[in-house]
């Protein structure tokens, strides 16, 4: 009896520290595809910044209403 419990034992324990590894595999993926996506917004930023060096955010504003009518 004292032998299945342990084995019983040994086998949550290991399936324990399974489900462990899985959390944290998800967690530092979540974490990746979060860090990436917040580097895609940066350089979209960044690539927006450039094409409106000395233009004022009002005189674009005004540009693009004048565009579409």
């Amino acid at each position: 009896m004292a032998g299945t419990l342990e084995s019983r034992l040994d086998i949550l324990a290991r399936e324990i520290k399974e489900i462990k590894k899985e959390v944290i595999l998800q967690r530092v993926k979540k974490t990746a595809a979060t860090m990436q996506a917040s580097r895609r917004w940066r350089a979209l930023g960044n690539r927006i910044s450039k094409k409106w060096d000395n233009i004022s955010a009002t005189e674009e504003i005004t540009r693009q209403r004048d565009k579409s009518l």
